[in-house]
């Protein structure tokens, strides 16, 4: 898979965002690829020119996780939450806050394989139906297609 539109964002009640992506990957390498501090960081970006130089997860139930990403002009941007459940490789659980100006959302990861290809479906769940708009009017969309082909690519080079 490569381009940005194998990305597919759906918005089907008012209140939820769900972004799935099918990548030629086993599930297992996919999940590690979300949950390990050693991947994380080399895929998950965004735009071009941000760097990930915090990347905290412990991965249990009622386990904190936190990313910063820091841009070439020193700017950083800040995203933690709690798991709230963890199924290996099949299902992620966790909230997601990105500092006090913006409410906390519930994710849930699902990741299916079937014939070696894992399809991922992130639901992210907003408190209201204004709080998903204004979310989704940031760039939400192309920040997860670019991280998502980095995905895409990383998976390929640890297959090879």
């Amino acid at each position: 898979m490569s381009p940005t539109d194998s990305l597919k964002i759906t918005m089907p009640t008012d209140r939820e965002i769900v972004m799935t992506r099918v990548f030629d990957a086993p599930r297992r390498l996919i999940f590690d690829a979300w949950t390990k501090p050693q991947h994380v960081p080399q895929w998950l970006l965004g735009p071009p020119g941000w760097s990930m130089p915090v990347c905290e997860i412990d991965l249990r139930p009622g386990g904190a996780w936190r990313f910063v990403w820091r841009k070439a002009s020193g700017a950083e941007m800040e995203i933690s939450g709690v798991y709230r459940e963890i199924q290996p490789p099949e299902r992620l659980v966790c909230t997601e806050k990105w500092g006090p100006e913006w409410p906390e959302t519930l994710n849930t990861l699902l990741f299916s394989e079937e014939d070696g290809r894992t399809t991922l479906t992130c639901t992210f769940l907003y408190p209201s139906k204004e709080a998903r708009d204004a979310a989704f009017q940031t760039g939400m969309k192309d920040g997860a297609s670019q991280s998502y082909d980095r995905l895409d690519e990383y998976l390929a080079r640890l297959l090879a």
